[in-house]
């Protein structure tokens, strides 16, 4: 039974983040980017670099932010399957993964790693690595 409610989960997921994405999404040429996040200014304010990098690619990028403590938020991350406190997850095309250039793979989740993040959120990623993935994402689609 917990397999059909996964699944039944993840299409209701995928149907609300193509209402929210709105006619953008059937440009199949534009990669989604969803911001899942906590509301609170340490998050945001680790937020900032990404926020400002995808701002610069303007339409070529469909961007969803959903708040995490949201109903719609706990949605997405259960549907991705994470639960607890997930204070950021960025999600390229509905993947939190990359393999970067030297073979090591990365999780956009939690932190970007800085040393001045809050004990034990440190994630695996930095911004440069969200941005070469989201490059290479645009890259695949030409």
């Amino acid at each position: 039974m917990a397999k059909p409610r996964r699944i039944l989960t993840a299409l209701v997921a995928c149907i609300a983040l193509a209402l929210l994405a709105g006619p953008h999404a059937a440009r199949a040429a534009q990669p989604t980017i969803e911001i899942i996040a906590l509301p609170h200014s340490p998050v945001q304010n680790a937020l900032k670099p990404v926020r400002e990098f995808l701002g610069t690619l303007g339409a070529r990028v469909n961007v969803v932010e959903l708040d995490a403590e949201s109903p719609a938020g706990e949605k997405r991350l259960h549907a991705v399957g994470l639960k607890g406190h997930v204070p950021i997850l960025l999600l390229i095309d509905g993947s939190s993964r990359f393999k970067r250039a030297d073979g090591t793979a990365v999780e956009f989740k939690d932190f970007p790693a800085k040393t001045e993040n809050p004990i034990g959120l440190n994630g695996s990623w930095t911004v440069s690595d969200f941005e070469a993935a989201v490059n290479a994402a645009l890259g695949a689609r030409k």
